[in-house]
């Protein structure tokens, strides 16, 4: 006998926003299953099917995969997407503790948020303050210290963004990871990108197949550029930025699995060499 399983479609519009640091994104509706990717607290991701206690997601790079219903609360009808707007923080340090009162020797965290994580302020900016409180995803105000934030920032340059690659050096590799709790190669380098102002593909080969992105030959390739590694040009697995002078940055599991500087001279690099990519 098999057990009837509740599957619901839901409209286009149902929404919800993360609840957990990191919310894994399984293939099924299974924590036994492959993680394909992953969305950080505070995003709004787009329902699509919910299964017992299940959601398929959909997240703003249009990724799709399903998550605990545990790991989201859902948006009311008309809800604004929560740090969409008002007074708005993002979390640059590689981690950041969020705490029930402002200090930090009374109690453990009640959060550990990642980078690029999106936060509303609860009060006006005070640069001299050592603590800023913040309205949390389920509507709860805690405490952050506000070296670990700064306001929504502009995109960066791309000499910015260069020199910020090399701040994630030695975070761990992580299958399906899209944050500092540990990156894959493809979600590190769409995390650059996005430091840019520009939303690329979620996966390797689909980002090197991108109307976004210009063909760069090995012998142009220039700082910032994009390279793709694979069997072949159809069989794209890998993917990092060019920092130059042959050195580049990705998130890899070769010899030791972390964000590390590689160079493309290395006779393993230069094997599994397919193309190089630059974001018109």
């Amino acid at each position: 006998m098999f057990a009837l399983v509740a599957v619901m479609m839901l409209s286009a519009q149902a929404a919800a926003v993360v609840l957990k640091p990191v919310a894994n994104m399984y293939s099924r509706p299974d924590e036994e299953a492959d993680v394909v990717s992953q969305a950080i607290y505070g995003t709004t991701v787009t329902l699509l099917e919910e299964r017992g206690d299940w959601a398929r997601i959909s997240t703003p790079d249009a990724y799709t995969g399903w998550t605990p219903l545990s790991a989201l609360r859902r948006l009311a009808s008309g809800e604004p997407p929560y740090a969409s707007q008002g007074r708005v923080v993002r979390v640059e340090s590689l981690f950041a503790h969020v705490y029930r009162e402002p200090d930090v020797t009374r109690r453990q965290p009640l959060l550990t948020l990642p980078f690029e994580t999106r936060l509303e302020s609860a009060q006006a900016p005070d640069s001299n303050a050592r603590w800023l409180l913040i309205r949390l995803a389920d509507g709860a105000q805690a405490w952050i210290q506000r070296g670990d934030v700064r306001p929504d920032p502009a995109p960066l340059s791309l000499d910015q963004v260069l020199a910020l690659a090399r701040r994630f050096l030695g975070l761990p590799y992580l299958w399906g990871g899209t944050s500092t709790f540990g990156y894959d190669c493809s979600g590190f380098v769409q995390m650059l990108c996005r430091q840019r102002g520009v939303l690329i593909p979620r996966d390797a080969a689909p980002q090197c197949r991108w109307e976004g992105m210009l063909p760069v030959s090995k012998d142009a390739i220039q700082p910032g550029d994009l390279l793709y590694f694979g069997a072949s040009l159809e069989k794209i697995t890998h993917t990092g930025m060019y920092l130059g002078d042959s050195e580049f940055i990705n998130a890899t599991t070769y010899q030791q699995p972390v964000v590390r500087i590689d160079r493309l001279d290395d006779p393993h690099w230069q094997k599994l060499f397919v193309a190089a990519r630059r974001l018109k």
